[in-house]
């Protein structure tokens, strides 16, 4: 399982201040876990966590690997307003069986189980996430998810993860633009895979680029297309590559 680090956000402007940032509406917090996006302003990709309310504050569940630069970012846009970000003790458990008391669904899909915060660390309970993730085309920071990613190609709308009727956040223009006014010709899909490829292999058909390979689990895999260029008959290294119905 990938590390997280859970972060805490508390002061009075912590819900309006992370709703002037993020792809998703804070006031699904109402409900149970948030997952949302922060965004360059030209509206590429910078990290992807979950959101949680805890008693005066919110906990925020990011990759280890993306933490420090976005507590960085967050605090940049901070200027004077009453919020403030700290580390917690806090590790993040999950599974897809029978869920713990104070456990809550993982917003992206139902088939991703659920999501618990505590000081104590029991790991989960053994689900193939990365098979899960190919079931449902969902991505990863670090493999689908890189500095180049458009939340829209990637497939936030269908995750819950972007809400198009909350108004203002940092790349927000971009995003609407891209759902309103064009027709996505690049994005995440799911494909069948015979053979093996390392992660990030080239895809090509008849010669030409299609796109590239990412996580892989029997036999099926995630893949970035073109999709004027995907087809039935495409390869990634030594590995035949179709798109899935």
């Amino acid at each position: 399982m990938p590390t997280r680090r859970i972060l805490r956000l508390t002061g009075s402007d912590t819900e309006s201040f992370l709703q002037d940032l993020i792809t998703n509406d804070i006031q699904g917090l109402n409900n149970g876990l948030v997952y949302a996006a922060l965004l360059t302003p030209q509206g590429k990709y910078l990290a992807d966590f979950f959101l949680k309310r805890d008693s005066d504050g919110v906990l925020l569940d990011v990759a280890e690997h993306l933490a420090d630069d976005l507590v960085k970012r967050l605090t940049m846009y901070k200027l004077r307003a009453d919020v403030a970000i700290a580390g917690t003790n806090l590790n993040l458990q999950r599974g897809t069986g029978p869920a713990p008391d104070a456990a809550l669904p993982d917003p992206r899909h139902p088939d991703m189980g659920w999501r618990i915060y505590s000081a104590t660390l029991e790991g989960d309970d053994g689900s193939d996430w990365d098979a899960l993730r190919v079931q449902h085309c969902i991505p990863e920071a670090g493999t689908e998810l890189t500095p180049e990613s458009y939340i829209l190609e990637s497939g936030f709308e269908a995750l819950n993860g972007v809400d198009f009727k909350k108004g203002c956040y940092v790349g927000q223009e971009v995003t609407a633009r891209m759902k309103h006014k064009t027709e996505l010709r690049k994005g995440l899909r799911r494909v069948n895979v015979e053979g093996s490829a390392p992660v990030g292999t080239e895809i090509t058909a008849n010669g030409k680029p299609v796109g590239t390979l990412h996580t892989q689990a029997g036999g099926q895999g995630i893949a970035y297309l073109r999709f004027d260029r995907a087809g039935d008959k495409m390869q990634a290294g030594d590995a035949m590559v179709r798109l899935k119905d």
